[in-house]
């Protein structure tokens, strides 16, 4: 079993959910958060008055597969996501030791 964790824009969010839906991912878990990477922030301007934006909005993704399922996210992900230009983020791929959903006690990829 693995977590993703995907960081993307969040605009893109409808077509990642749709993307993950039709290949049969059952749950993701959305939380807003805020960084910067290689673009490191913007300048805006509001009032006539320039300010430096030093961490964007962005979502993060965590969704747990099993192995079989695990290039077909990551590939719906990528795909999903992509704008082509600066920022459109990052996937990590980690190992889930256990998984147990509390209503039902199941474990492992049944938990899933």
């Amino acid at each position: 079993m693995k977590l993703v964790t995907a960081i993307i824009k969040p605009f893109k969010m409808d077509d990642v959910r749709a993307a993950l839906s039709d290949i049969g991912v059952q749950g993701i878990t959305v939380t807003e958060v805020k960084g910067f990477g290689r673009q490191r922030g913007h300048t805006e301007l509001y009032r006539g008055a320039e300010y430096v934006v030093d961490f964007l909005p962005k979502l993060k993704l965590e969704i747990a597969v099993s192995e079989d399922q695990l290039d077909a996210t990551i590939e719906a992900i990528i795909k999903a996501a992509n704008t082509g230009k600066i920022g459109d983020g990052k996937i990590f791929v980690t190992e889930m030791e256990q998984v147990i959903r509390i209503r039902t006690g199941e474990t492992g990829e049944d938990a899933i």
